[in-house]
């Protein structure tokens, strides 16, 4: 979520089984794979802009009674911020699809006024055509919510985020978050991490259509400690899955997240923890440290194999304080329905790719922008680093095979950039982490076998030396066999230099440069299709939304969903930001080209006043969905 950047230390800043109807079902594959065609129109999950239906309460697509608050009402025409997507496809009903991200459509009032941070939440987007449409809506609980199902909600937060999401074989869905703000004091951060429960209102022997539509509980499963500036006990970058293979542990919901605390020695110090339920969301197990003797690592992911075994990957960073001078992909195994866990073993390690720069002001950073985001080199950029994703198939169980991919530096392509930026970080400057060298990004994949720790070679999916542009926040999911992957992909950007951040020209200007990129294979061959072009809009990831309008954000991933042939990816998307000059510049103006549409009054001594037009487009991030090859 938002919080990334405070958390990951000044050098880095980043941050299935198909049930017995399998006639009903393989019909509904059908169906929906006859839909997919990589140039029809993507599909917006995120219906804020006065169109489609706008924002309905959970309890009104249940019941059919009308409802509505100030929130609802913002979100439906506010044109907001949304990032950091996840998707989930039924399946029971792959024509039931369901998306969240991190909303910011409540964060203003229908009427322009700034409501605050804590109206940031959880969306919830449901489809009940394989995609081709989202009603949109926000989990319950939220601020100013008096609906019949808020009370359900028994989380203690005024903003969530960092939404996950995955199925059972019963018609349940699970929503994972982390959340921040103490509503009582907002200074104060809470950092919980807590699972809402969706359930099929008719019960599991209802028609698959109302899978996962009616919401039941959302309870914490950890608690951090409340600070400001999130010096306390935080948890954040969140995890989960749900066994879904008919054997002994069928139904169990595994959930993990990276815990993050402040004021050590050595400033922020990270670690893995474990929850599972086994009574489908209603109480979890007392969380469970992973990570052992292993800090400063994130970005937990959860697989389950066909035999029930749990496993659970990450990435180390680098860190010469606590001796781990690489970065690598680890990994913990469970096979006893995640009660206990292996210690962490390495997997693979890897030159990252994290963008970095110098501030204006001096020290280092992993996003640039304007005034006191502005950085030396002169570009502006989002964070974003390296991921590791994995996943098993589910319907395999014979093998512990888990598809991993991730998203580091491809050797050879390190050259120096010329300026403060870089895109790759050394241990090995205990006092100054930046190297000042470029790189070129790509989706790497391998496979591993969790049981004895061998993998195969990691290989590129799409080799981007073959065509320019690098690769970003991929995701991987595998079922029946199939695999399917996306990513991010700036093969379109007539700037791209591997001396320069993402979307960035040598004059210093932005412009569209960013796609997503999809590609399927098979478990038998490990052999991937050629890449597509899912995206039918390229757009330009660096507008200057956050903070006041000074740096951009796009989050810190994109997710895809699959039932045997069939999947489903979003991505946060930039095509509806309506482009603008900030007042507040004046003849300084830095001319990136990344400046959003805004309105401001310049005050008697100078200063401006807040943006008084932010419903006019200006913060227009979306979700946009499709299926996927």
């Amino acid at each position: 979520m938002k919080t990334l950047r405070q958390f990951t230390r000044n050098h880095l800043l980043l941050h299935l089984r198909i049930p017995a109807a399998l006639t009903l079902i393989a019909a509904a594959v059908v169906s929906a794979i006859a839909s997919f065609h990589p140039d029809s129109p993507n599909t917006r999950l995120t219906n804020d802009n006065g169109a489609n239906g706008g924002y309905v309460s959970d309890y009104t697509l249940v019941t059919g009674q009308p409802y509505t608050d100030d929130v609802l009402t913002a979100c439906s025409q506010s044109r907001g911020r949304q990032n950091e997507p996840s998707v989930a496809v039924d399946p029971r009903n792959p024509q039931v699809i369901v998306g969240s991200s991190n909303d910011y459509c409540g964060v203003f009032a229908s009427d322009g006024t700034f409501i605050g941070l804590g109206n940031v939440w959880l969306g919830y987007y449901r489809s009940e055509n394989g995609g081709a449409s989202f009603t949109s809506s926000l989990v319950p609980g939220y601020q100013s919510d008096t609906s019949p199902y808020a009370a359900r909600s028994h989380v203690r937060t005024a903003d969530s985020g960092d939404p996950v999401l995955a199925w059972d074989n019963h018609g349940r869905l699970f929503a994972g978050s982390e959340s921040s703000t103490n509503p009582e004091r907002p200074t104060q951060t809470f950092g919980d991490v807590w699972v809402a429960t969706y359930e099929n209102p008719n019960g599991p022997d209802g028609a698959t259509t109302d899978d996962g539509k009616e919401f039941v509980t959302s309870v914490d499963v950890a608690r951090g400690s409340a600070a400001p500036n999130l010096l306390g006990k935080f948890h954040d970058k969140t995890a989960i899955e749900v066994d879904r293979t008919s054997g002994t542990c069928d139904g169990n919901v595994y959930f993990a997240w990276a815990r993050f605390t402040g004021n050590t020695p050595n400033g922020y110090n990270s670690s893995i923890y474990f929850v599972r339920s086994t009574d489908h969301g209603r109480t979890f197990s007392s969380p469970m440290k992973l990570s052992q003797t292993i800090h400063d690592i994130q970005f937990p992911d959860i697989s389950v194999t066909g035999n029930g075994h749990v496993y659970v990957t990450y990435r180390q960073f680098a860190d010469v304080r606590g001796h781990q001078f690489n970065d690598a992909i680890i990994y913990n195994a469970s096979s006893d329905c995640g009660q206990t866990f292996s210690a962490p073993q390495v997997v693979q390690t890897f030159e990252p790719y994290d963008p970095i720069d110098i501030l204006a002001s001096g020290g280092t950073t992993g996003e640039c922008g304007d005034f006191a985001l502005e950085c030396q080199s002169g570009y502006t950029f989002m964070r974003g680093g390296t991921q590791v994703r994995a996943t098993a198939d589910q319907t395999d169980a014979t093998h512990d095979y888990l598809y991993v991919v991730y998203d580091p530096s491809i050797p050879g392509t390190e050259v120096a950039s010329g300026t403060t930026y870089g895109s790759i970080v050394s241990e090995d400057l205990p006092d100054s982490y930046h190297q000042n060298v470029g790189s070129q990004s790509g989706i790497y994949f391998f496979r591993l076998d969790g049981a004895t720790g061998a993998h195969t070679t990691p290989v590129l999916i799409d080799d981007p030396q073959t065509h320019g542009g690098l690769q970003r926040f991929p995701d991987i999911s595998v079922d029946a066999g199939t695999m399917h992957a996306l990513w991010w992909d700036s093969r379109n950007d007539p700037c791209y230099d591997p001396r320069r951040p993402l979307g960035n020209c040598a004059d210093g200007s932005t412009g569209p440069s960013l796609d997503v990129f999809g590609a399927s294979g098979s478990t038998a061959t490990l052999t991937w299709s050629p890449s597509t072009r899912l995206s039918d809009a390229t757009s330009n990831p660096n507008w200057e939304q956050f903070s006041g309008r000074t740096v951009p954000f796009g989050g810190d991933y994109l997710y895809i969903s699959s039932v045997g042939p069939f999947s489903y990816g979003v991505w946060t998307d930039w095509r509806d930001v309506v482009p603008g000059d900030d007042p507040r510049e004046g003849d300084d103006s830095d001319n990136d080209g990344a400046d959003v549409h805004q309105c401001r009054t310049q005050n008697p001594d100078g200063s401006f006043g807040p943006d008084t037009c932010p419903w006019e487009g200006g913060l227009d991030q979306n979700i946009y969905g499709d299926t996927t090859p």
